[in-house]
């Protein structure tokens, strides 16, 4: 092969690789956003059916609010196994595609390159250890503020878009926006 080709095949890898870390980090990025639901269920049904969600959930009550129903749960994220063994999977073949490309350009050192393909489960061993943190997830519920709607209770939540989501089938919730 040519040496154009061998330089721009390297560069493009290496662009690869670059993408595969910032693939990497973003996999353990906090992904909290605000919600809000709209229930017709009365307030003190509502209050126990989200504490019960919660509370099944693994989540501790850490306060319940410095303003009426206002209430703060606390839990640990748990990494994901398939996430933790595809983040390697990806930096093992990103890895052996470096590894190949150099060993091309460089024979002499190619048993040397191949063994970049060790390095692959720090991928796994950065997402579990970073993955796995403490969430906190707020709630408030209030009257709706519309003269229309007297019997509506608005929930706000902030917490992980996963869990907001998750909470939303489980009580069969509706968005307000």
């Amino acid at each position: 092969m040519s040496t154009p080709v061998l330089s721009s095949t390297f560069l493009l890898t290496l662009l690869l690789l670059v993408g595969l870390v910032f693939f990497i980090r973003a996999s353990v990025k906090d992904r909290t956003q605000v919600a809000r639901f709209i229930s017709e269920v009365p307030e003190e049904s509502l209050l126990r059916q989200l504490q019960q969600y919660f509370l099944q959930r693994t989540y501790v009550l850490t306060n319940s609010g410095s303003a009426p129903n206002q209430f703060a749960f606390e839990g640990i994220v748990r990494p994901s196994v398939f996430l933790a063994v595809f983040l390697t999977s990806l930096a093992a073949i990103a890895m052996l595609c470096i590894a190949l490309v150099l060993s091309i350009l460089l024979p002499s050192l190619a048993n040397v390159f191949l063994g970049l393909i060790l390095a692959a489960p720090l991928a796994g061993v950065f997402y579990w250890r970073k993955a796995k943190r403490p969430e906190t997830v707020l709630l408030k519920v209030e009257p709706a503020s519309d003269n229309t709607t007297s019997g509506q209770r608005v929930i706000t939540v902030t917490a992980h878009r996963d869990e907001i989501s998750e909470l939303q089938r489980a009580l069969a919730l509706v968005s307000a926006e």
